[in-house]
């Protein structure tokens, strides 16, 4: 039986169930909260998470692929006490998010640097697959980057090789967080395509927040899926037109190509928490399931269209074959 790793260990695939394929728990600046910590309540925050994922389990779904890596404040062990409390599987990720530089560590050592040598982030992203993360039993299942406005930095290709190197190493599959604005998607499937990665197995991240229908296509017919993943951030692209873009390509067939989510969390420490809930209302764990889903059936969006976008999806982006439902 083919298992993918969670927070909790080991699963079947067929188990994932329904699956939001980009959401977070925490987002945060740990360096900022360990030496500012004023703003900081770890158990009001725990608790508070335990309350939201009971409601995102209550609402539906069974697993959420959580994608905060180096760089977004990856904690496992705070987010292991959580799990615990909740009967949702937690999918947690490897590799270094950045928009631009590495951070210090990687600045003298690698490829291109004063030391030279092998690439350092491999042999880490590697390790968080096979062995664990951070000396926890917690294996990490997929491999994050990120490429933003400012393109394929030198930083940002050091990072993308690297995850692209730790996947085919393992086989883990990959989630990119990109900029439709720059269509910065089509220069993370080069660079994979470049190292040899199986595109199949990359999620284009934030690909919902564009309307583009043929730079979409594009991506999909390249081989990837393509993340519809920021439903509630309307500031960026608006509900109307996000939903009628999944209209529109699920009537072309393209279903198959698809995953869902919000990029939500529990907390995010980017912005002052009042000014979230003020700008972006609709922006929390349940709005696909309250309004999105919804909104998809009325336009003739099938059951079997939006089980293949929440179930089979990930089940093929973890393993092979048809979802067992």
């Amino acid at each position: 039986m083919a298992t993918v790793e969670s927070v909790r260990g080991p699963i079947a695939t067929s188990a994932l169930g329904t699956t939001l394929m980009h959401e977070h728990v925490f987002v945060l600046n740990e360096e900022i909260r360990e030496n500012y910590p004023a703003y900081w309540d770890e158990e009001t925050r725990v608790a508070d998470a335990i309350a939201k994922l009971r409601k995102l389990k209550a609402a539906g779904v069974d697993t959420i692929v959580d994608p905060t890596v180096i760089g977004l404040g990856r904690y496992i062990p705070r987010i292991v006490r959580i799990n615990a409390e909740v009967d949702i599987n937690i999918i947690v990720a490897t590799g270094l998010y950045t928009y631009n530089d590495l951070p210090f560590f990687f600045d003298f050592q690698g490829p291109g640097t004063l030391l030279g040598g092998p690439e350092p982030m491999i042999d880490l992203f590697v390790r968080d697959i096979e062995e664990g993360i951070a000396g926890t039993s917690v294996k990490a299942a997929f491999l994050k980057c990120a490429i933003e406005v400012a393109g394929l930095t030198p930083g940002v290709e050091r990072a993308m090789r690297a995850v692209a190197a730790a996947h085919c190493k393992t086989g883990a599959p990959i989630t990119v967080h990109t900029n439709v604005h720059n269509q910065s998607g089509t220069i993370a499937q080069r660079v994979f395509r470049e190292e040899g990665c199986d595109l199949s197995k990359v999620v284009i991240g934030h690909s919902g927040d564009s309307a583009d229908l043929d730079y979409l296509i594009a991506l999909m017919e390249a081989g990837s899926l393509i993340g519809m993943d920021r439903f509630g951030i309307d500031a960026l692209l608006s509900f109307e037109e996000r939903v009628s873009t999944v209209v529109e390509l699920c009537r072309r067939g393209y279903a198959e190509r698809m995953v869902l989510s919000q990029d939500a969390s529990c907390f995010i420490d980017w912005f002052p928490e009042a000014a979230v809930g003020a700008m972006l209302p609709k922006w929390n764990y349940t709005h696909i399931h309250t309004d999105v889903l919804p909104a998809l059936r009325s336009r003739g969006v099938s059951e079997a269209q939006i089980a293949t976008m929440l179930v089979d999806n990930p089940y093929r982006y973890f393993t092979r074959g048809k979802a067992e439902r």
